[in-house]
């Protein structure tokens, strides 16, 4: 959020702010392949400390920049890249140490306690990077940035040593193309692992909605970047909610229904949003429609919510169906698959909204995603009968 107002504040350019996203997606996807590699072919305490490290210096650059008066937008894009690059490398390790420190049994409860983490964070740290900016500006936004992460690096510092697992046929693991390319024969083998990509990436493409968000603000629901933030918010507060009341869900042996039902509730919920800007129409309101305003939210609160349950057990299956040693380049795989799903989703929704209106997009999108989950379930009926006491990837 700093990194994005600082680019504004120099360029007062739209268009400069949005090419951050290709200086951070880029990255992502070249490195989270590779990234996986690495954390299964060394200790994955010292991937995650080091690539960790690196984040942590990006993070002072950024402050000594912003000290400087530099206002170069280049160098903007270049410390984004180089974070997106060590996140790619840092999330995967981070990930695949969970199932070495939680026994089988609680890696349900721990995913949700990080799905709950993420979301606050994204509700929480947009608000305090613009108080931030707001007041002391942006070298005391990224400093505070610095001293929590500082906080992480002594985490993961405490950490035991986490070598890798040599592997079922004792042969020694493989770094490089060749190792990535074995994570990818493995996925085309196990048919409920490759389902819990497969269900996440109907769901962002055919039906994430948060493309619609800034014309659903100025066309339907009054507001403009006012009412693009309440949808935002509610969608991330409907998240946090899911996780703080999943208690009895993460007891559930039969996880593959859990996400089948969660997508369909998402789609659903998407339905309902696009159904709703469908009965109010292209009214163009200057000031936000209250009440509409509230129901929109609520189904955007739903959605969110599914979506946060879906991801603890795709996770979950991802993590105990998986052998240690193909742990960290599928986490690799999820990775590229979490940021490059919502993004297409951005451009197909968004040429559905062109095409039709943002109402049919969303009432459109969100059907076609349940009809296409229900199908895949039936084409793959061993995912519906997964069972977590007897996990078979």
């Amino acid at each position: 959020m700093a990194v994005g107002l600082q680019i504004y504040d120099i360029t007062r350019s739209t268009f400069s702010v949005g090419l951050l996203g290709i200086f951070a997606l880029v990255p992502l996807v070249l490195l989270g392949l590779y990234g996986g590699a690495l954390v299964d072919a060394y200790d994955r305490r010292r991937v995650a400390l080091f690539s960790a490290v690196g984040l942590w210096v990006v993070v002072l650059g950024l402050v000594i920049q912003a000290v400087l008066g530099l206002e170069s937008v280049g160098l903007l894009y270049g410390l984004v890249a180089l974070q997106s690059a060590g996140f790619a490398i840092n999330n995967p390790a981070r990930t695949a140490i969970i199932p070495r420190l939680v026994e089988p049994r609680l890696l349900p409860a721990a995913n949700v306690l990080q799905t709950v983490a993420w979301n606050i964070a994204l509700t929480v740290g947009p608000l305090i990077a613009a108080f931030l900016v707001a007041g002391p500006g942006f070298g005391a936004a990224y400093a505070v940035d610095a001293v929590l992460f500082t906080a992480a690096l002594w985490a993961l510092w405490r950490l035991p040593d986490l070598p890798p697992m040599v592997g079922a046929d004792d042969k020694p693991l493989k770094l490089g193309l060749g190792a990535v390319i074995d994570g990818f024969r493995y996925l085309a083998t196990r048919p409920n692992v490759r389902m819990t990509f497969v269900v996440d990436l109907i769901a962002m493409i055919i039906a994430m909605p948060r493309v619609l968000f800034p014309a659903v603000g100025v066309i339907f629901l009054g507001g403009g970047a006012f009412t693009t933030g309440v949808l935002s918010a509610a969608f991330a507060a409907g998240a946090v909610l899911a996780g703080l009341f999943s208690g009895g869900l993460v007891r559930v042996v039969h996880q593959g229904r859990v996400i089948v039902v969660s997508i369909a509730v998402f789609g659903l919920a998407v339905a309902g949003f696009g159904g709703l800007l469908l009965g109010i129409g292209p009214s163009h309101p200057g000031a936000a429609l209250l009440v509409p305003l509230v129901a929109a939210g609520s189904f955007l609160a739903l959605a969110g919510g599914a979506d946060a349950v879906s991801s603890v057990f795709r996770q979950t299956i991802l993590q105990s169906a998986t052998p240690d040693d193909m742990r960290g380049r599928l986490q690799g795989i999820f990775i590229v698959v979490v940021a490059g799903g919502p993004r297409l989703g951005d451009l197909v929704l968004g040429t559905a909204a062109t095409w039709t209106a943002e109402s049919w997009a969303a009432l459109g999108g969100g059907l076609l995603c349940v009809v296409l989950v229900l199908a895949a379930t039936a084409a793959q009926r061993g995912f519906w009968a997964y069972d977590a006491r007897d996990p078979r990837p």
